[in-house]
């Protein structure tokens, strides 16, 4: 007969039971500045040389599948701006500058409800390198694996830019500021397609439309020797400030003196001509004291010394550092992390608990806030009074040692007290006590 089976014995309790991770908030951030672009590409261990390469081609494809596939202009301002959040995240030698365009231009379909499958995007791109003999259609074969790796980074995307589906579209305000500003009509097509270069920098995520508009329209008047000295409305009216217009200006005149032939406007003048445009405003600069980019912080410095991390992240260098949406996740991890299994801190994010994306700075901020409740530790100090007994010590008596004598060093005496050179300590207590 087979013996019964034994009965589970009762399971261990946990002493301190940790309940559900508070998950992490990241909130959408649809503006940002020079500082934090920079911060950013430090981070993930960026070249500037290959980075700026990188952008220029990746949105110069996008333009070139755009226009293959008669797509309007407001799908390419929302790809180009998504590429540019998606390469602030990763790393340039993590994905194909190909494949994150087409995945860039595949979500700004979907947004702007001019869908358009992969399989089309990436037909339309191999059909503009080859010529019409050896176009093929979006149904191959040879595009599936291609499809898939687009579709995976799609995700990518929109984790980058938090799901924030808001995207400025400044050519409608261009056309309102020509309109009211008296702008001649071939000034204004010139400041039409120095709109489209502006997507070949970082300016769409740090200015508004009509900054934007405005730095677009008052470059164009430089470039063509119209109107010059134009000003158009009030700053304030529009809600911007000539700061912000200069620095706008001043990152196309990057992208005409730098890289020329690969802009729109860039190979229709003469350099000298950009960077004569390009000295006028630096002497502005001087003259109004302008910052080159508006809101920039120096970081505080601690006199050279250096606080150890809190956390177990221990890189080598800025590019061990990946990101996985805004905040950083760890590349390599010190023995006490996550791959040694020891419980990872509350505080690092992904590798335990959710990240939920947020479009209300407000609604987050409270939120923390209540949820912080439930997870400080809280101390309260009182005072106790305790009555304790403290034991009386007894007064130590003081006995002088009698200092010994030897015959042989007196004389031959014995060793009695009151002979020879002796001395009788008894008259000698009395008189102390007296």
């Amino acid at each position: 007969m087979a013996p019964a089976p034994m009965a589970p014995g009762p399971e261990p309790t946990q002493v301190n039971p940790t309940g559900p991770h508070p998950s992490f908030i990241q909130v959408a951030k649809p503006y940002m500045f020079q500082q934090h672009v920079n911060t950013k590409l430090m981070t993930i261990g960026a070249n500037p040389t290959r980075e700026d390469q990188f952008r220029l081609q990746g949105v110069t494809w996008i333009n070139d599948v755009r226009v293959a596939l008669q797509l309007p202009v407001r799908t390419f301002c929302t790809a180009a701006t998504y590429f540019h959040r998606f390469r602030l995240v990763h790393k340039d030698t993590e994905y194909q500058y190909q494949d994150a365009a087409a995945a860039a231009l595949l979500t700004a379909c979907k947004i702007e409800d001019t869908l358009k499958k992969s399989k089309d995007i990436i037909c339309a791109a191999h059909n503009l390198k080859h010529s019409a003999a050896e176009h093929l259609s979006s149904d191959d074969t040879i595009f599936e694996a291609p499809s898939k790796v687009v579709i995976g980074l799609e995700r990518l995307m929109l984790e980058a830019s938090s799901f924030d589906f808001r995207v400025r579209y400044p050519q409608k305000h261009l056309i309102k500021l020509v309109k009211n500003g008296g702008i001649q009509r071939d000034v204004a097509e010139v400041a039409y397609q120095v709109m489209l270069d502006l997507y070949r920098t970082f300016a769409p995520l740090k200015q508004t439309c009509s900054t934007m508009s405005f730095a677009c329209v008052e470059l164009a008047t430089l470039i063509c020797e119209k109107q010059k000295g134009w000003r158009g409305p009030s700053y304030k009216k529009w809600w911007t400030s000539r700061s912000e217009i200069v620095e706008t200006m001043l990152d196309l005149l990057d992208l005409y003196t730098h890289y020329q032939k690969q802009s729109i406007v860039g190979p229709l003048h003469n350099i000298a001509k950009f960077i004569g445009i390009r000295i006028k405003i630096n002497q502005e600069l001087e003259e109004k004291r302008l910052p080159r980019h508006t809101e920039h912080h120096e970081t505080p410095r601690n006199n050279g010394m250096r606080h150890a991390p809190n956390t177990p992240v221990t890189p080598a260098s800025p590019a061990d550092l990946r990101f996985n949406g805004h905040v950083a996740s760890p590349a390599n991890l010190s023995p006490k992390s996550v791959s040694s299994g020891s419980k990872p801190p509350t505080g690092i994010r992904g590798q335990s608990g959710t990240v939920r994306y947020m479009l209300d700075v407000v609604k987050a901020k409270n939120e923390r806030d209540t949820v912080d409740t439930y997870f400080r530790d809280e101390y309260e100090g009182y005072e106790v009074e305790v009555e304790e007994t403290v034991p009386v010590e007894p007064i130590p008596t003081h006995h002088t040692p009698r200092e010994p004598h030897h015959g042989r060093h007196h004389g031959g005496h014995g060793h009695g007290h009151g002979h020879g050179h002796g001395r009788d300590y008894r008259h000698f207590n009395k008189r102390m006590r007296r």
